[in-house]
């Protein structure tokens, strides 16, 4: 990607859907706070906006949506269905609930959230009720979210649709060459969730000098932060566009939503697109798809 791009550019998915490349993402946001944040970023001139029915802030997201004046068209809305909610009628219930609590009438993209490899049965029979909701125009595109090569040749195996966007933990910390190389045989978008990236403790691996906990604080990224006049922030988010990763930094404060989108001024080189690169540790911050199943967060999504 290059300087031409603007927060208003977007990225062709499989289907034919535009999808704008940096949006705002409302994990752990609480509700209080959610609406405002979905305001301001869009009065910022943000048109994605990310959710999940586990986060319990979808009624917020609407709310922000509605307040901010805009018209329904012009925002890109994705939600998620946790694993508690797999199987063919539960997605269908569950993408119900998410449109009620939104306050929509269809989505824009809608995500499985987690694989659950242990049990893999109710994930492919969710994913084949997101296809006929894709097929009835209740939803424009749909997808995934963490999911491993393998677990992604397996869903396309048994269900013959192709995901238009995978959404994994990415940033310069866990870079994903594998999980980005599959996405792109296969032609699904990287949508890097934490792309700012999660909170490390003591490490032992040599690209994490002592006293450095996130890539935020790394020396290479301060150093180009410096050069650029950029906050790291910027930098790294920099790094994922010139990936062609989409990135939906999390932020409830107007000012740093606003500063999370300044980075479509500059450009980083080959070379320290490649040093970013090299500080890749091959290790996760957040949960194990491996392993992951709905204990492995517990959340009553109908409490909300």
């Amino acid at each position: 990607m290059t300087t031409t791009l603007s927060l208003s550019s977007t990225v062709t998915l499989n289907n034919g859907v535009q999808m704008p490349v940096l949006g705002l993402g409302v994990f752990l946001s609480p509700p209080e706070q959610t609406t405002g944040a979905v305001q301001a970023a869009i009065g910022a001139g943000y048109r994605l906006i990310d959710t999940a029915s586990a986060y319990k802030n979808e009624r917020a997201v609407g709310e922000g949506l509605r307040a901010s004046g805009i018209d329904r068209s012009q925002v890109f809305i994705t939600t998620k269905a946790f694993p508690s909610q797999y199987g063919y009628e539960p997605l269908i219930k569950a993408f119900d609930g998410s449109l009620d609590r939104l306050g929509l009438d269809y989505l824009d993209l809608y995500l499985l959230h987690w694989p659950v490899p242990a049990d893999f049965g109710p994930t492919i029979e969710a994913y084949r009720a997101a296809g006929k909701l894709l097929a009835e125009g209740r939803v424009r595109a749909i997808g995934v979210s963490n999911f491993e090569p393998a677990h992604l040749e397996q869903l396309i195996t048994a269900t013959e649709v192709v995901p238009a966007v995978n959404q994994v933990e990415l940033h310069p910390f866990f870079t994903q060459q594998a999980t980005r190389a599959a996405g792109e045989r296969h032609g699904i978008i990287t949508e890097a969730w934490s792309p700012i990236g999660g909170v490390y403790g003591r490490n032992d691996k040599a690209t994490i000098p002592e006293g450095v906990t996130s890539p935020l604080d790394h020396p290479v990224v301060t150093s180009l932060a410096g050069k650029y006049g950029k906050t790291p922030a910027q930098v790294v988010l920099r790094w994922h566009l010139q990936h062609a990763t989409i990135v939906i930094p999390k932020s409830v404060h107007a000012e740093r939503i606003t500063e999370n989108s300044q980075v479509f001024d500059f450009t980083l080189t080959e070379d320290e697109v490649a040093r970013i690169d090299s500080l890749d540790t091959g290790t996760r911050a957040g949960s194990d798809p491996a392993t992951f199943s709905a204990q492995s967060y517990p959340v009553n999504i109908e409490d909300q």
